[in-house]
């Protein structure tokens, strides 16, 4: 009979071992303390949820439908699109028009372990509101910012704060 509830309470033990060792799913993935805040989907998933939830006035919800086109950024347009050559990823998209106009929105993912506050100021730094012909975004109408791994960069005179707090929006 001892035998019997020495071993009962040897497997009771080793039971709440192992359940005492397991970790909810993306509450604290690196012991930081903070939760995991990646967003979850691809990029062009996210860009969709932005501009399906941004609150847009109707001639800039038109041009959002009619006038842009999602290309990838890579090694070669970096510099063009992001300010500067260099800057590691994991992936990233830009959302600009198909006929020249001071907007983009682009979505940059990083590698794990990057350094994302350098990456938000290299960009916000060397990105240029002038680059396209004749025409160009004001300063304080660039925004850099981010959730978890995935930086937007949103160049525009008209809707920045609109398309930002959508992008926000998406933490919840």
């Amino acid at each position: 009979m001892k035998r019997l509830i020495l071993l009962l309470l040897a497997f009771a033990l080793v039971f709440s071992f192992a359940a005492c060792g397991s970790k909810p799913a993306d509450k604290d993935p690196d012991g930081s303390g903070k939760k995991n805040e990646n967003l979850e989907g691809s990029l062009e998933d996210i860009l969709n949820k932005i501009y399906e939830t941004a609150e847009l006035n109707s001639d800039f919800q038109r041009f959002v439908k009619e006038g842009l086109m999602v290309s990838e950024i890579n090694a070669e347009n970096c510099a063009y699109h992001l300010g500067k050559e260099g800057i590691e990823f994991k992936e990233a998209i830009a959302s600009v028009p198909m006929i020249s106009s001071a907007y983009e929105l682009d979505l940059v993912r990083v590698k794990e372990g990057a350094d994302i506050e350098k990456i938000k100021t290299e960009i916000k730094e060397n990105v240029d509101p002038m680059k396209w012909v004749c025409m160009g975004v004001d300063k304080e109408n660039i925004i850099v910012d981010n959730i978890g791994d995935v930086i937007i960069l949103i160049m525009s005179n008209e809707s920045a704060k609109e398309l930002h707090d959508a992008f926000l929006a998406l933490k919840d």
